[in-house]
């Protein structure tokens, strides 16, 4: 009687391991953190260490790889990078809900003037004033995907106007989604723009000094996508200006240098990429990688493939 090949899986730490719990007879999993040489000669799948794909691609050429299971959403890093006949599975139904509860975090902070607050509580200084808020904003979701739709969700209860702009038109989820042709359009009646679109050339500069200028005078930009949807160099020059305002999770260049202009501007909101970096982030990708793991073992087709395959 002949044995099974067992399905080999590499996880990048120990703590993913433990998280997966049992697991179907046959599964063999390794840690391999993909900073040395790999413990094998061939994974049927791999799961790289988290936002370190730049790092790491190089050693996929060096092995035998099925399924490659990324831990973000976005895989504009990897896309034209993968070795042949490798698949590439993004982390859809991870980071979504964290990442819609970011934006909305930056809208209301950009919004209610929270750092400013925060810099007067620093120098012991009470001080008050009207600010925009969110009840009534007129707010455009540039992106209508799965983070698009976690905004949308999460700002039902705000009182906003809500609209969204996709790569093409729809009603969806009881929202009106506009193509991007129609962009210009909606943004010259939104207060605030929450882009959560993917990176890549489709998307480069899509907010370019034209779209930027579309945007009614002291209209939010919040960006939870990729850095590269926005031309920084139009945003500077717009924030500086006092044209618009920006609550920025994600950058171009990024990170951002220290002495670039966009750390010192007034009504400028910045976190370090940290949308999916949450304590749920942790049992929603032990979950999936486990759910990959299963389907492998019965032979069904991986979920999220976005290359490859």
């Amino acid at each position: 009687m002949t044995t099974p090949t067992p399905l080999i899986v590499s996880v990048p730490t120990d703590e993913l391991r433990d998280d997966l719990g049992d697991l179907p007879e046959g599964v063999e999993v390794v840690v391999w953190d993909m900073t040395g040489p790999a413990p094998r000669d061939r994974f049927d799948m791999i799961v790289p260490p988290y936002m370190s794909m730049n790092d790491v691609i190089g050693r996929l050429s060096e092995i035998e790889v099925g399924l490659v299971q990324g831990q973000s959403i976005g895989y504009d890093n990897v896309e034209g990078r993968l070795p042949e006949g490798i698949v590439f599975a993004n982390a859809s139904s991870v980071h979504e809900t964290a990442t819609s509860e970011l934006a909305v975090a930056l809208a209301l902070a950009a919004q209610r003037h929270l750092p400013d607050f925060v810099r007067a509580q620093d120098r012991g200084e009470w001080t008050s004033g009207m600010t925009p808020g969110l009840a009534d904003a007129r707010v455009t979701l540039l992106g209508f995907g799965g983070v698009g739709r976690a905004i949308a969700a999460r700002l039902a209860p705000f009182e906003v106007t809500l609209r969204a702009v996709a790569s093409h038109g729809r009603l969806q989820d009881d929202v009106e989604v506009f193509p991007l042709g129609k962009l210009e359009e909606v943004l010259a009646d939104t207060d605030i723009l929450i882009a959560s679109l993917p990176g890549g050339d489709a998307t480069r500069h899509l907010l370019d000094d034209r779209a930027l200028s579309a945007l009614p005078d002291g209209a939010l930009v919040v960006n939870v996508g990729r850095g590269p949807l926005i031309d920084t160099d139009a945003l500077v020059d717009h924030v500086r200006r006092g044209r618009i305002r920006a609550a920025l999770d994600v950058t171009d260049p990024e990170p951002l240098p220290a002495d670039h202009p966009l750390w010192a501007l007034d009504g400028v909101l910045i976190a370090p990429h940290v949308g999916g970096a949450t304590d749920a982030m942790r049992p929603r990708i032990a979950r999936l990688v486990r759910r990959q793991i299963e389907r492998l073992h019965r032979g069904e087709k991986p979920l999220n493939v976005v290359l490859g395959g």
